[in-house]
């Protein structure tokens, strides 16, 4: 290690600095922001989650509320509003918030308010794909591929472009995770 160049001290050339606390922009960065966010939540009541470190439930005297992190953004629900915006308003006197109300669209999910609770779908996501690989108008059919289709031309080279096979299985395998449709029970 070397000292940065402009910043050299010449009476102690061979010494380097030593960061006192994360600068915005360094890998240790985003670590140390969810560490307080977490310290915040767990002095609230919450637990993590055990199967996602980044689900945070509280749950005490028929009070329910989940807060779900996701890098720089939360999604917070639950089944009591008054303990929602207090958790909100503790959470503001740590932490910049941005209240952006509703949730309509996160991660490739469609959330659709209904009366049993939300509804959430990749219909759009699908569609999307659909649009993006020219196949909007393609019927549907129960096997995804005919038996008689070849997947190597005569000369043994691939018959599509591996660049958007890649693209396009990969963005099979996110909506595949995200699981295609499923109903929450009514939390909010």
């Amino acid at each position: 290690m070397h000292q940065p160049a402009g910043f050299i001290n010449t009476t102690y050339p061979h010494h380097v600095c030593s960061l006192q606390k994360s600068i915005y922009g360094l890998k240790q960065m985003h670590k140390a922001w969810y560490t307080a966010l977490r310290s915040s939540l767990l002095a609230l009541g919450f637990f993590n989650s055990k199967s996602d470190s980044s689900l945070f439930i509280f749950n005490k005297n028929d009070v329910l509320l989940y807060v779900l992190v996701y890098v720089d953004d939360l999604i917070l629900t639950g089944n009591n509003t008054t303990f929602l915006q207090h958790v909100v308003t503790s959470l503001g006197e740590t932490f910049s918030l941005k209240d952006l109300t509703d949730l309509h669209y996160f991660l490739g999910v469609e959330v659709i308010p209904v009366q049993q609770g939300l509804f959430l779908s990749q219909n759009r996501y699908i569609h999307d794909l659909l649009i993006r690989l020219n196949m909007a108008g393609a019927k549907t059919v129960h096997t995804p591929m005919f038996v008689s289709t070849k997947l190597l031309l005569d000369d043994g080279s691939a018959n599509c472009d591996a660049t958007e096979y890649r693209r396009t299985i990969g963005s099979l395998n996110i909506s595949h995770s995200l699981v295609q449709t499923w109903v929450l029970q009514s939390i909010v």
